[in-house]
């Protein structure tokens, strides 16, 4: 009895671990805010070289916002599935405890639902770690999809204004100055959302 106690804690522990780790391994998507003199930046264009802000860009951009919501509403079914396993699994526990409380079924069949509950429990443990792994697969798949769009976007960009070198630039990245003129990061935005959004219509 003691044993089938110890493992119904347990497994509602692991349960709501794994549910507030999907929660809030999870990027939140909200879009970073853009201050007022990075939206009225004169480019100096005399030079060869320019930077993008890349975390200011790939927050604002679009098709970032429309995957990360669609990827924040399979998080959501996800835990949302998982409770309700974890919910029918701790009801099957407490069913047996009760049952085998009152003596409602003999030892034999008590210790077969136990084995029957443990395997529940593995399963229960495996569709937990799966669900994590395909979130994590599909989020790292989409900021590929992002950054593949920005890249072939700065080639196009590029065929007018002719850089020798586009950098990107986040904090705490490699850049650690760079001179504000040379930052190219809103009008590169303004592009990529008009092609994303006409590629919508």
């Amino acid at each position: 009895m003691k044993k089938v106690s110890l493992v119904l804690n347990v497994v509602l522990i692991l349960a709501v671990v794994g549910i507030y780790y999907l929660h809030f391994s999870g990027n939140k998507t909200t879009k970073k805010e853009v201050s007022k003199d990075e939206a009225e930046q004169i480019i100096d264009r005399d030079y060869a070289i320019a930077y993008v802000n890349i975390d200011t860009l790939v927050s604002n951009y679009n098709l970032f916002v429309d995957k990360s919501d669609e990827l924040t509403q399979k998080r959501n079914e996800s835990e949302a599935e998982l409770q309700i396993q974890s919910k029918n699994f701790e009801n099957e526990v407490l069913d047996f405890q009760d049952k085998v409380n009152k003596g409602l079924i003999t030892r034999t069949k008590a210790q077969m639902l136990q084995q029957e509950l443990a395997q529940k429990e593995q399963q229960l443990y495996a569709m937990r770690d799966n669900m994590a792994m395909q979130l994590a697969e599909e989020e790292q798949v989409m900021y590929r999809q992002v950054l593949n769009e920005v890249m072939e976007y700065l080639e196009e960009y590029n065929e007018k204004y002719n850089y020798r070198f586009i950098f990107s630039n986040s904090f705490g990245g490699q850049l650690l100055y760079t001179d504000k003129s040379l930052n190219i990061t809103m009008d590169v935005l303004d592009g990529l959302n008009e092609k994303y959004d006409k590629s919508k219509e």
